[in-house]
């Protein structure tokens, strides 16, 4: 069996119809269950999936649950939060390379440390953070529109490194050792290995049998584990010795002083390690993707790539400020939430029921139940979106954003355990996009991409792009 070919991967690309893969009727059996989730678990979904708000059974996981009802997803995530854990393949794939971190750790420690890091991510804590990353931006488009004109180039490259320039500047004030090329190379094996699904964590293999995925994924495992280290080491000893610089900290900072508003207590140096991890691996990485796939669509889009350039071209030097101020780049932040939409940084959220429960009134969840919400098919739902394979960022302006039901789009998840820096994650993308536009422009070359799932969405052997200077940049 092999994935969907590339024409109908690629079907409707034009006429703002993304590509995505085709689902098909026939159920799949346990053998192509087993290599879909180890190719790509996109290919897994059947047309029902997008049809039914919620499809109920046994499954290669046991019983399993998958909800696309905003109510049914509301009860799981939010009301009833408390009976629903991680599951625990979710937990296997994550937590050998990000530990103990805010994204994998659960119960009283998730709770400590949930209280301890949200200051670091309030409306105030973002805005001055912001600053910081103009610079890296800026630099990030003058370095593009010097290259030779037409020059075809992987803008998914691009996009890591122009958010490592911005994780360092904002979360560390100095760089990781290799700079953005060893730090590109190190994630892109994570998660092109460890991301993958391994079949002997399906069928319940114990741990000690190898797993050729975590084992190939250990150098990039070890390569952020020492750099991290070195960090907090090499920043601790400063603060020994001279007290931090005025103004915002960066998030480093912020960690080491960071205390449990109950408690008093603050993070040990494994919780801050583990948790600066899971900011490099979840943070970045959705966001690089995020810009990828809109620089994407965008490129498909051509009466929309103007709009943008119109309204960049108005919000004045301050993109920051435009940024921030919630109406000066709406169409930016539109584009954004619809390239969120179609292509979400995390496809698939899974938890495990820790008792019986029933949502919705109509469907019963045994104890032990995988429930699967997935943003990927949520999004495309055809009982809750309006042309839903449709790139329409206008959907997301102001006055039709506000009739999109809450639970329909989570491209941050949604609950307890939403994505602590999803304030962050828009601003740094809006900046971004905005600073881009406003001197470039982008053209699709290739082949239509592959939207892959392994762990985030990524494009499949990147995404090429010819880029010219809008205004002649030298």
């Amino acid at each position: 069996m092999t994935a969907p070919n590339a024409a109908n991967t690629a079907r409707n690309v034009h006429g703002r119809r993304p590509p995505a893969p085709v689902p098909g009727d026939r159920e799949l059996s346990r053998l192509e269950l087993l290599l879909r989730l180890r190719q790509n678990p996109l290919t897994i979904w059947r047309q029902r999936h997008f049809r039914e708000p919620i499809v109920a059974g046994e499954g290669i996981f046991g019983y399993g649950v998958v909800l696309s009802a905003p109510v049914a997803i509301r009860h799981v995530l939010v009301e009833n939060a408390a009976n629903y854990r991680k599951d625990d393949l979710q937990r296997t794939i994550l937590a050998p390379g990000l530990g103990e971190g805010l994204l994998t750790v659960e119960g009283e420690a998730w709770k400590r440390a949930r209280r301890t890091l949200a200051p670091l991510f309030t409306p105030r804590a973002v805005a001055a953070l912001a600053r910081r990353m103009l610079g890296p931006a800026e630099a990030t488009a003058q370095r593009m529109a010097r290259r030779r004109p037409g020059r075809v180039v992987d803008i998914a490259q691009d996009m890591t490194r122009v958010t490592y320039d911005i994780l360092a500047e904002t979360m560390f004030s100095n760089a990781i050792a290799g700079g953005a090329d060893a730090f590109g190379k190190a994630l892109t094996r994570y998660f092109e290995t460890q991301g993958k699904i391994d079949p002997l964590d399906i069928l319940g293999a114990p741990a000690w049998v190898p797993r050729l995925g975590r084992w190939m994924a250990r150098p990039a495992i070890s390569f952020f584990e020492t750099q991290v280290a070195a960090i907090i080491a090499e920043r601790q000893a400063l603060r020994r010795h001279s007290p931090p610089p005025d103004g915002a900290p960066d998030l480093l900072d912020a960690l080491l002083a960071a205390r449990d508003p109950e408690t008093g207590t603050g993070l040990s140096e494994a919780e801050i390690g583990a948790n600066i991890i899971t900011f490099i691996g979840a943070g970045h990485e959705t966001t690089a993707n995020a810009l990828t796939w809109s620089l994407f669509l965008l490129s498909q889009a051509p009466e929309t790539q103007e709009a943008l350039e119109a309204e960049v071209d108005a919000a004045g030097d301050d993109l920051a400020a435009a940024a921030l101020s919630g109406s000066g780049l709406a169409l930016t932040r539109a584009v954004i939430e619809e390239a969120m939409r179609l292509y979400p940084p995390v496809p698939s959220l899974s938890r495990t029921a820790l008792a019986d429960d029933a949502v919705g009134g109509r469907c019963f969840i045994p104890k032990g139940a995988l429930v699967v919400i997935s943003p990927y098919l949520l999004h495309r739902h055809k009982t809750l979106w309006r042309e839903p394979d449709r790139f329409h960022p206008e959907r997301f302006m102001p006055g039709a954003r506000e009739t999109i039901e809450r639970y329909a789009y989570l491209p941050f998840g949604a609950g307890p355990r939403v994505c602590i820096g999803q304030q962050f994650a828009m601003v740094e993308a809006s900046i971004v996009l905005a600073t881009l536009v406003r001197t470039l422009r982008f053209e699709h070359a290739g082949e239509p991409p592959t939207p892959v799932h392994h762990v985030t969405l990524r494009p499949r052997h990147g995404m090429p792009m010819r880029v010219t200077s809008r205004k002649g940049i030298e």
